[in-house]
């Protein structure tokens, strides 16, 4: 499965870059490619054509794969946190928390002095914040229960949310607000070399730091209790994911925007296909959520071509009513049951 889900991305990605205004072929696009490895080819692209491959679109096809695969496996992580599968890292306020860091870099010129660093740093920690409060808030007696975990979500985020639309009331910069306007609807416009490479390295680093504790993470489905008698501390693990997902998911939003209901939805799908076991989760989360963003992005493109819709609006559309179908059935289970 995982071999058929990589050559889909990679078809997906060829498609992605492809598809636009101006007609790319898939020989040219390998062309391009054979050409910034120095390796001579007898095509000789056009140097618009090379730019709007090597530049513009490779740049976009490999960004969204990357903000696709980082969403999915955070929302996987948080799931096994919370022993819950309708968990997701924006409902427990991880966006509204970023939101308001990145808001904080485009408006106000906060971390200006760490340069193309600023944003998402800044967005990292606004997500390391409002989880953190969430977990705070939804942890009473020494347990956590999924009730007040979401309430809290939901408190959190809305406070947050206020924080970052009291931002934007008070800005005098229109071309600032209306960036933040389009980076809170989710969007992969501006997508660079530049601000591709970050977060594909955050990416590698923290999904190989969560694979290698796939056993921890399917122990924590069996409850605390038998966490613990694996012989690790349950807490500072629990610490240790709420890190790894915040960094993860602040530096995935504060490139692409608020891209919702993908780290809800992929997981669970997964489960669907091949269970609970995490060594699988992982990395068929992380290929499946790259598919997904991929083609988000591309019927983004081009459902109001030549404008562009913002691709939160297709998330939401595909993981509103998944999220209600998840509501109502009568009974589903996740690791011992939800």
């Amino acid at each position: 499965m995982m071999a058929v889900l990589m050559v889909v991305l990679i078809a997906s990605m060829v498609v992605a870059i492809v598809v636009g205004s101006v007609g790319i072929t898939p020989s040219l696009i390998m062309h391009v490619l054979l050409q910034k490895l120095g390796i001579a080819t007898d095509g000789v692209p056009t140097r618009a054509e090379q730019i709007i491959i090597w530049e513009i679109r490779v740049p976009r096809a490999l960004l969204a794969a990357t903000v696709g695969a980082s969403l999915a496996v955070s929302g996987a992580a948080i799931q096994a946190l919370v022993k819950n599968s309708i968990a997701d890292p924006y409902i427990l306020g991880v966006s509204s928390g970023a939101s308001v860091g990145a808001t904080a870099v485009i408006l106000v010129g906060a971390f200006s002095f760490l340069g193309i660093y600023a944003l998402p740093l800044a967005a990292f920690f606004g997500a390391l914040i409002a989880v953190s409060m969430v977990f705070m808030l939804a942890r009473v007696d020494g347990r956590t229960s999924v009730m007040r975990l979401l309430l809290a979500g939901i408190a959190v985020s809305m406070v947050f949310s206020a924080v970052t639309n009291f931002m934007l009331m008070m800005s005098k910069s229109q071309g600032g607000i209306q960036a933040v306007m389009q980076w809170m609807l989710g969007s992969l416009a501006g997508a660079k070399w530049s601000n591709s490479v970050i977060p594909l390295l955050v990416f590698v680093v923290v999904f190989s730091l969560l694979w290698l504790s796939y056993r921890q993470l399917n122990a924590l489905l069996l409850g605390e209790e038998t966490a613990m008698t694996m012989g690790f501390s349950v807490e500072k693990f629990r610490l240790y994911i709420i890190v790894l997902v915040s960094l993860l998911t602040g530096v995935a939003v504060s490139v692409s925007g608020s891209i919702g209901f993908v780290g809800l939805i992929i997981p669970h799908v997964v489960r669907m296909m091949i269970g609970s076991n995490y060594k699988w989760v992982l990395p068929l989360s992380a290929l499946l959520g790259a598919i997904f963003i991929v083609w988000a992005d591309i019927v983004a493109r081009l459902a109001i071509a030549p404008e562009e819709m913002p691709i939160g609006i297709i998330t939401a559309l595909c993981g509103g009513p998944f999220f209600i179908w998840m509501l109502r059935r009568q009974r589903y289970h996740f690791g011992e049951g939800d």
